[in-house]
């Protein structure tokens, strides 16, 4: 009786419907659980994942219903069907070459899904993948029985439209699950897989391909000649080098080292008598170290990307969203990583505890020609090693140790922290430091995760002295953005000395200072710098440094140290400082007193209007710059073109191993300089995952065997 009443039901065409739209559900559950690494924790977000495929595949299948006769009406279900499973089996493909989910230039783009979807590729299918294709077998085994028929009879066209609205509306719902989770959900887009998680396959590509439409419009109708006002601007802006600084760093290693949501408010800063950061505060007032005392972030919506774009770069974010997330993939860069292993032999690295999906890293770095990129597939993650946004601190840089030491000197070496993030939350076994009371728990935890990452860096100091990498190496510091929003700056205010009663967007402001230090071992004219400045300025002061000419390069900063640096800092919202004044929303504040000067004189107001469109100008050409994509028309002299093709971060261990090898005993690593050994025993923590769960035997073994597990896959795409 039930077998008769569900092949009776089979053979209508809701029933038809209903059985493709449930296969469909069950077999997109089955591949998030089992193929994607789509970070999902807790109950809602588990929710969300059970329902995300349901509001689109009813959309994209209710296409069907409007057509009336009866096997065209069949035809195109099956075929959408179809279609949709295609799509979720080539993501699962390119997800497991890639760790990533397959874009709209990814599936149409010949060169893209050359590299994505090679012959090879299809060499990653596994048996369960059998799930994509079984029930469209059952399905034409049923029809072919005639245990399904032909229902003839037409539906009304308003239970179509039913349905379609129905569906708008629960994603219209979804959206809302996941914005409640994941606040700016759409706007910021800094993963993929957030995308994935909380609106699913079918609607990250609907959403992608709008993106795509969009950006391809603007491209298309760009050309060189929309190059010229950038060019020209750039041009007058250079500041040319210091003589007494210029190539003072010449040669030596690069270590970029990026202090999460870390504010130069923390720098010598005591609570309760206690230093919290006592070594960066040795760091900073060094003489070795040249410090910045009015050094400012300059980010936008894209956070930790923006300032990361920034210091590669000199060039800012986009007004709203991430440049990485929504353009990183096909921009055009011509970024720090390139310039430096083009002039000078530099090799490159990023060390970063989290997936490399996080900002779509694993394709801008990719586009800024970053040779190696050490994500959190080449950490041991159990999940004692992490906080919430990946491994811990004192975990990275010990961890790094045996990838570092492998790379060609000279290199430009990354190491992104992420402990002092927001919620500041650090478990008791790592830190006795204790905490503000403000009442408000972020602002109180945030002086212990700051100090947790103060002894981090500190420990990794020590072993680049007993390595030997310290005396031959540039280690740059830097803050990404703040860490205590606007909002809690209030709660903030009496451990500064201030009354909350009288804190304003001065305030604020001025708060957005995040610490910059250059620390060349040897030096001995540093000491803390008083020019104004930001995350802009970064890339011309660090290559001037290195010896290497800027002048033809597009950089929207200038040298922190020469005389014609630029010390009008902007922010993203159009908002700017100066050594004298500070401007918020059309605003002017005196610096040295803070308050507000309601009626300037025409001098002054003259003076801010021309900053102010000077601020306005710089932010729109590189609005422009980006949107356009006006790189891919400009060459500077003696830079090739990055090709990304050229970098896969799937076995970066066995390429700087086999590297190594094939160069013997002109090596320069730091392995090979010390007798082929590795430098692990210079390293001394007191992290106490070492003792559990993240022994250096347990580290060794697993970089080892990322050789063997990522080799077969990688090998026929690695194009390095």
């Amino acid at each position: 009786m039930f077998l008769s009443k569900t092949r009776n039901f089979l053979s209508t065409r809701w029933g038809f419907f209903s059985l493709l739209v449930f296969l469909f559900w069950l077999k997109t559950i089955l591949v998030y659980l089992i193929d994607f690494r789509l970070g999902v924790e807790g109950f809602y977000q588990y929710a969300v994942l059970l329902f995300n495929p349901i509001a689109t595949t009813l959309l994209f299948f209710s296409a069907s219903l409007y057509i009336k006769r009866p096997i065209p009406s069949y035809l195109v279900l099956f075929m959408i069907y179809i279609a949709n499973s295609a799509l979720l089996l080539f993501n699962v493909i390119y997800y497991r070459e890639f760790t990533d989910f397959m874009t709209i230039n990814v599936i149409f783009g010949y060169s893209s899904v050359s590299e994505g979807l090679s012959s090879s590729s299809f060499a990653l299918l596994k048996p369960q993948d059998l799930i994509m294709l079984i029930d469209i077998i059952f399905i034409i085994v049923a029809f072919a029985t005639r245990f399904i028929k032909f229902d003839k009879k037409p539906l009304p066209q308003r239970q179509a439209v039913a349905v379609s609205s129905f569906a708008l509306l629960l994603i219209f719902f979804n959206l809302t699950l996941g914005e409640i989770n994941r606040p700016q959900l759409l706007s910021r887009t800094f993963d993929r897989n957030y995308l994935v998680k909380y609106l699913g396959i079918d609607a990250f590509t609907f959403y992608d391909g709008i993106k795509t439409a969009k950006n391809n419009r603007v491209r298309s109708e760009a050309s060189s000649s929309d190059l010229n006002k950038v060019l020209n601007f750039t041009q007058k802006h250079y500041a040319k080098p210091n003589s007494q600084m210029y190539g003072i760093a010449k040669g030596k290693n690069i270590i970029v080292i990026h202090l999460e949501s870390f504010q130069q408010f923390l720098i010598n800063y005591r609570l309760n008598g206690k230093e919290v950061t006592p070594f960066l505060n040795s760091l900073y007032n060094d003489k070795s170290t040249y410090s910045f005392a009015n050094f400012f972030n300059q980010v936008g919506q894209g956070k930790t990307s923006d300032a990361e774009n920034m210091l590669e770069t000199s060039v800012y974010g986009l007004q709203q969203g991430s440049l990485f997330s929504a353009l990183g993939t096909d921009n055009t860069f011509q970024g720090a990583p390139a310039i430096l292993n083009q002039t000078q032999g530099y090799s490159s690295a990023v060390f970063h505890g989290n997936k490399g999906s996080f900002w779509n890293r694993n394709s801008v770095y990719k586009n800024l020609g970053y040779q190696y990129f050490f994500d959190s597939s080449y950490f041991n993650t159990d999940s004692n090693n992490l906080t919430e946004y990946g491994l811990k601190d004192k975990l990275l840089f010990h961890d790094s140790v045996k990838y570092l030491e492998r790379l060609q000197q000279p290199f430009y070496a990354k190491f992104i922290t992420v402990s002092n993030h927001f919620p500041y939350t650090i478990d008791q076994k790592n830190t006795d430091f204790k905490a503000a009371d403000t009442g408000d728990s972020s602002v109180d935890n945030y002086f212990v995760t700051a100090h947790y990452l103060d002894q981090s860096v500190k420990e990794f100091f020590d072993y680049l002295k007993k390595s030997g990498l310290y005396n031959n190496s540039m280690i740059v510091l830097y803050g990404d953005h703040y860490g205590i929003s606007n909002s809690r700056n209030l709660k903030l205010a009496s451990l500064l000395g201030k009354s909350s009663s009288t804190w304003t967007d001065f305030d604020n402001t001025q708060l957005q200072r995040v610490p910059f230090m250059i620390h060349i071992p040897g030096q001995k004219n540093g000491g803390i710098q008083q020019q104004y400045g930001g995350e802009i300025d970064v890339l011309p002061t660090l290559l001037h440094l290195a010896g290497i000419d800027t002048s033809s390069y597009i950089q929207f900063g200038t040298d922190l140290f020469s005389k014609q640096h630029d010390q009008v800092v902007a922010f993203r919202n159009e908002n700017f400082v100066t050594p004298n004044y500070t401007v918020v929303d059309g605003n002017i504040y005196d610096n040295k007193t803070g308050v507000q000067i309601t009626h300037p004189s025409t001098a002054l107001a003259n003076k801010i209007k021309s900053e102010s469109n000077k601020v306005n100008t710089e932010l729109s050409l590189s609005d422009s710059l980006n949107n356009k994509n006006l790189l891919r028309f400009y060459i500077p002299n003696g830079f090739t073109p990055v090709d990304p093709k050229n970098y896969n971060y799937k076995n970066d261990f066995g390429q700087i191993t086999k590297l190594q090898q094939q160069l013997g005993t002109s090596s320069t690593s730091l392995w090979s300089r010390n007798g082929n050994k590795t430098t692990i025993d210079d390293y001394t923590s007191d992290a106490p995952e070492l003792n559990t769960t993240d022994s250096n035997e347990k580290n060794e073994s697993s970089a080892s065997s990322s050789i063997s597990t990522n080799s077969s896959s990688s090998s026929s795409v690695d194009k390095r």
